[in-house]
C-alpha cells in the first residue's frame, strides 16, 4: 500500500512540474511575441531566436504601441520622467493662434545690454529679444525656437550663444566673448511659438508620418510591406523585435511568403496633408523658418584682449554642459572642454592611428567621417565589400600601418535607400561583439532618424546603447569612445515636419544627459554647425568635418601637456 502511496506522490510531483514548465513556456512566449508587450531578455537560446523571426501574431493593437508598453524598472522610469521634464517646451496659454497673432521675426528685434560699455576677453555680453506679432502686437508668451551666434567675418571666428525664454514674449541670450576685436551678434528665429506646438503634436499623433518598406522573397516570388516602430490596424505582421535590446520593429506580413524571408529594409517615404491650412502659415521659408531678427540699435561691440593671459589657455575640464564648448578662431575649433592638437598633415592621422581599430556607427553625418579620413590618408584604402553606396557597411585598410576604419549604419529605423536584413544591425549588440582595448577606438551618432518619434523611443535606444558602453568599459576600460552629437541644418516647410533643428535638439539635449558621466567623450558637432559662418546643411561641408576629426583625434591621441 506504501508503494501506491509512493507512486501517487510521484505522479502528483510530476504533474506539478509539467504545469509549471507549461507556464513557464507561456510566459516566455507572451513576453516576447506580444506585440504591445515588449521587453529585453538576457536569457534566450538559438531556437528562441528563430522561432520570433518566422513567427506571425494577429492582434488588434493600440497605433505605435512600441514605445508606450515598454517594462521600465523603476530606476528607468524615473530617469524617463526625469529627461521628459528637462525636454518641456513652454506652450501658449490660450488655445488655437491665428497666423497674426504668431511670432513675425521681422517686426521683431533685440538690442545689446550696454553695447557701449567697456568689454575684454572672458567677459560675458548680454542681448534682449522682444517678439512681436504680424500686427506689430508684443508677444506676451514664450516658446519661440531662436538660434544665436557673434562672430568676426575677417577673423573667421565665431561661437554659439546660451538662450533663455524669459516666457512673456522676451528672451535674453548670454555670449562668452573668446576672442578680441570687433564681434557681431547674430539671432534669428528658427520657428514660432506657433509652429512648435504643430511639430510636438505631430511627433506624439504621427510617428508615422516617415514609413518604411521590408522586401520579401522566395525564388521568384517577392513581396514588399510597409514597416514601423509599431503598425496600427488588424493585420497579420511580422514581429522583428530584437530579442537582446528589446527594441520593437514590425512589418505587414506578406501574403504568400513567410516572415523569414525578409532580404533588405528601405526607407518608404514621407507622408503628405499633415497640417491643416492654418498650420501651414506658421510653415514659411522667407517669413518664419530660420529668418534673421534684426538690431533695434548697435549690433556689435569691440573686445580688448585679456591683459594678463591669453584665452587659449583657459582651464580645460571635459563637460557636455559647458557653454560655449567652443568657439572659431580663423577657421580652427578651439575646444573649451580639451585640447584640441589639429591634424593638418596625413602622416599626423596615420601616426596617431597606426595599429588601431576604429568602429564608427550611426548615420550618413558619421559616415562623413569614413569618407573624410578614407580621402585624406593615402595608405588607407577602401576594401570593395560590395555594399549598396551611402549605405555600407564600409572598411578601410592601411596594411603598412595596420589601421582598421570600419562604418556601419544603426538599426532601424534608419532612412537609407536599401539596407540587407542581414547588414541591420542594433549598435548595442555591434559594441557587445567588440573586445575592446587601448587599440579600440569607437565612435557613434545616432540622432536624425529618430527625429519622427515620440522621445521614448529614443531613450530606450540610448540605454541600451549606454548599457553596452559600460560593459564594454568596465572589461576594457582603455576603449576609446567618442559620441558625435547632432548638428543644425537648411530648413524648408517640408523638412521642418520630419528633420527640423528643434526636434534634434531635443534629441541631443536628452543624449547629452544621457551619456554625461560615464567615461565617453564628445564632438560638439552642434556648436560646430551652428557657429560657422556656412549654409547650415544636414552634411556640413569638409571644413567643419575637417575640425570634427581634430576634435576627436585628439581624444585618441591626446596632446601631452
Amino acid at each position: 500500500m506504501w508503494r501506491d502511496s509512493f507512486r501517487l506522490q510521484i505522479f502528483c510531483l510530476l504533474m506539478a512540474v509539467l504545469a509549471i514548465v507549461v507556464l513557464v513556456h507561456n510566459f516566455f512566449q507572451l513576453e516576447h511575441l506580444d506585440d504591445d508587450t515588449v521587453s529585453g531578455s538576457n536569457w534566450i537560446t538559438e531556437n528562441d531566436v528563430q522561432h520570433s523571426l518566422s513567427q506571425t501574431t494577429k492582434t488588434t493593437r493600440k497605433p505605435y504601441c512600441g514605445y508606450k508598453q515598454q517594462i521600465l524598472s523603476k530606476r528607468e522610469q524615473a530617469e524617463q520622467e526625469s529627461l521628459l521634464a528637462a525636454i518641456q517646451w513652454p506652450k501658449p496659454s490660450d488655445g488655437k493662434i491665428a497666423f497674426v497673432q504668431s511670432t513675425d521675426p521681422a517686426r521683431s528685434d533685440f538690442m545689446i545690454v550696454k553695447p557701449s560699455g567697456f568689454f575684454k576677453v572672458g567677459d560675458q555680453l548680454e542681448v534682449l529679444v522682444r517678439m512681436k506679432d504680424f500686427q506689430g502686437e508684443p508677444k506676451q508668451y514664450g516658446g519661440d525656437y531662436l538660434q544665436a551666434r557673434i562672430h568676426s567675418p575677417l577673423l573667421k571666428a565665431g561661437a554659439t550663444g546660451r538662450v533663455v525664454d524669459c516666457r512673456n514674449g522676451l528672451y535674453k541670450v548670454f555670449f562668452t566673448l573668446l576672442w578680441p576685436g570687433e564681434v557681431k551678434v547674430s539671432v534669428s528665429l528658427v520657428h514660432p511659438s506657433e509652429a512648435i506646438q504643430v511639430l510636438l503634436r505631430l511627433r506624439e499623433e504621427r510617428p508615422d508620418r516617415v514609413y518604411f518598406k521590408s522586401s520579401f522573397k522566395s525564388g521568384r516570388y517577392s513581396e514588399t510591406t510597409e514597416c514601423n516602430v509599431c503598425l496600427p490596424g488588424d493585420l497579420p505582421v511580422c514581429n522583428f523585435t530584437d530579442l537582446y535590446t528589446g527594441e520593437p520593429w514590425f512589418c505587414y506580413k506578406p501574403r504568400k511568403l513567410s516572415c523569414a524571408s525578409r532580404i533588405s529594409h528601405a526607407k518608404g517615404g514621407y507622408q503628405k496633408g499633415l497640417l491643416t491650412q492654418e498650420e501651414s502659415l506658421f510653415f514659411q521659408s522667407d517669413v518664419n523658418i530660420k529668418r534673421p531678427i534684426l538690431s533695434s540699435g548697435p549690433d556689435s561691440v569691440i573686445v580688448k584682449p585679456k591683459t594678463f593671459t591669453d584665452s587659449s589657455s583657459m582651464d580645460r575640464a571635459e563637460d557636455p554642459t559647458v557653454s560655449p564648448s567652443g568657439y572659431y578662431y580663423e577657421d580652427q575649433w578651439r575646444s573649451r572642454t580639451h585640447w584640441i592638437h589639429h591634424f593638418n598633415k596625413s602622416d599626423d592621422v596615420t601616426n596617431c592611428l597606426q595599429g588601431k581599430v576604429i568602429h564608427l556607427f550611426g548615420d550618413s553625418t558619421i559616415r562623413q567621417w569614413f569618407e573624410y579620413l578614407t580621402a585624406f590618408v593615402p595608405d588607407l584604402v577602401e576594401f570593395n565589400l560590395g555594399s549598396p553606396k551611402n549605405v555600407g557597411p564600409f572598411m578601410s585598410v592601411d596594411l603598412k600601418h595596420n589601421i582598421l576604419l570600419k562604418f556601419r549604419c544603426h538599426g532601424p529605423p534608419i532612412r537609407f535607400s536599401t539596407v540587407f536584413s542581414s547588414e541591420l544591425r542594433y549598435i548595442a549588440n555591434e559594441l557587445n561583439g567588440i573586445v575592446g582595448g587601448r587599440n579600440t577606438v569607437i565612435a557613434i551618432t545616432i540622432w536624425s532618424h529618430f527625429s519622427t518619434f515620440p522621445v521614448e523611443v529614443y531613450i530606450r535606444r540610448l540605454r541600451n546603447i549606454r548599457r553596452s558602453i559600460i560593459q564594454l568599459l568596465d572589461r576594457s576600460p582603455k576603449t576609446s569612445i567618442i559620441i558625435r552629437t547632432a548638428n543644425v541644418q537648411e530648413l524648408g516647410p517640408e523638412v521642418s515636419l520630419f528633420n527640423s533643428d528643434w526636434y534634434s535638439f531635443q534629441l541631443d539635449s536628452v543624449m547629452r544627459k544621457m551619456f554625461s558621466g560615464i567615461a565617453v567623450h564628445f564632438v560638439d558637432a552642434w556648436e560646430m554647425s551652428l557657429a560657422h559662418y556656412l549654409p547650415h546643411n544636414l552634411h556640413p561641408k569638409e571644413v567643419i568635418v575637417k575640425n570634427q576629426i581634430d576634435a576627436f583625434l585628439s581624444y585618441v591621441c591626446p596632446l601631452q601637456t
